[in-house]
């Protein structure tokens, strides 16, 4: 039978929150398109008409 590493002391709960401090939602940044008006991911291709930066850059 193999033996497996076991923690040897009990994680407290303040240790455990610190390693869980990078692990919260970010909600993104949306801005309107300046082309259709509907919310976007900036520096993104917009979904719903297809333009960026002023010019179509893919067919919706």
């Amino acid at each position: 039978m193999a033996k497996h590493p076991v923690p040897k002391k009990k994680t407290s709960k303040s240790k455990r929150d610190m390693r869980r401090s990078h692990h919260a939602l970010v909600v993104p940044n949306l801005v309107p398109c300046p082309n259709c008006h509907n919310k976007k991911l900036q520096h993104h291709v917009c979904p719903s008409c297809g333009y960026y930066a002023g010019r179509q850059i893919i067919s919706v």
